[in-house]
């Protein structure tokens, strides 16, 4: 069994991690820091864990266990691993944006690969510390990359994304006040979005030139989780032939599925799935992908990287189902 620790294990990440991690037989969770909550009982905060009445966060740290899943603040995993030295056998999946740029990717005798398992497999076998992608960018970069690889003369990309509430984190708002957000739609960062730094990263790297321009719009929904992507550019690839590159590409995504009806955002709430569905309109070709942004764009890809790296089934803890109505 491995012995888990969990830091920042108040917000909805961590409950995420906690919920998915109580049903893997292969790992004990053996702390969850929350230095604002030390002491509190752990369904003070996660209130659906009723069944562990006597489970309490801590503020202190096991620096010799196997795995730590940092749900920091972005900004705050290079100051927790600063003041905290953990064992060089402790895995560290850390799900902040600290780590997840080359240029950002070492730390001290640690090097950070980027967690998206369906672009760095083989990297992430042999990780000892992985920098889980952000939830925009999973999503993003799951509708793109069988273009971005194999389409010499991939045009620029138009992306618009909505994400629910949860996609802001914890802390109230204003644009997270449910009196806001209630039948309520808004843009907000337009062009600037801080995940498009690791999409076009990514791009850049799967392809000879690095000019290719991403346009991105993301929106901030009236729900309260899952994101829904639409991309369009152009292509010289006819429908059939755009279905056959990106059924090779995910032929052997445990989680990641091409399909042919409509998407509705229902289908992968509560899953780690990422659903994909192509069309071909004239000479454009449109592109939508849903997720679940706290769990294949957060939690759940954490735990899909932690399940590699100790050579685990992949959907080990992960088999979870769409509650659709």
């Amino acid at each position: 069994m491995l012995d888990i620790g969990i830091i920042g294990g108040s917000g909805f990440v961590a409950g995420e991690l906690i919920r998915c991690l109580l049903n893997h037989p292969e790992v004990n969770i053996d702390f969850v820091y929350s230095h604002s909550n030390s002491g509190k009982n752990i369904n003070e905060i996660h209130e659906d864990l009723v069944e562990y009445p006597d489970w309490q966060f801590t503020n202190k740290v096991n620096l010799k266990a196997d795995v730590v899943f940092l749900c920091l603040g972005h900004g705050n995993s290079t100051k927790f691993l600063k003041s905290h030295k953990f064992s060089d056998q402790t895995k560290i999946i850390d799900l902040s944006n600290d780590f997840r740029l080359l240029n950002d990717s070492v730390f001290k005798k640690r090097k950070f690969i980027y967690g998206l398992v369906e672009l760095n497999k083989h990297d992430i076998l042999q990780a000892n510390s992985i920098a889980n992608p952000g939830c925009f960018a999973t999503a993003i970069q799951l509708a793109i990359l069988p273009l971005a690889k194999y389409s010499a003369n991939l045009k620029d990309l138009h992306v618009s994304a909505i994400t629910g509430s949860t996609g802001a984190g914890q802390s109230l708002t204003p644009t997270t006040a449910h009196s806001w957000r209630n039948n309520n739609i808004s843009v907000y960062k337009a062009f600037t979005h801080q995940h498009l730094s690791e999409i076009k990263e990514t791009i850049s790297g799967l392809r000879e030139s690095d000019n290719l321009e991403i346009n991105f719009i993301p929106y901030r929904g009236d729900f309260t989780r899952g994101i829904f992507t639409s991309i369009y550019t152009e292509s010289d690839y006819c429908q059939s032939e755009l279905v056959a590159l990106y059924q090779e590409y995910y032929k052997d995504a445990k989680f990641t599925y091409i399909v042919e009806n409509e998407l509705n955002l229902k289908q992968v709430v509560n899953t780690n799935n990422c659903l994909i569905q192509i069309q071909k309109i004239g000479n454009k070709v449109l592109i939508n992908s849903a997720i679940d942004n706290l769990l294949k764009g957060a939690a759940g890809q954490a735990i899909q990287n932690m399940n590699l790296m100790y050579g685990f089934d992949e959907a080990l803890g992960l088999k979870l189902k769409a509650n659709f109505f």
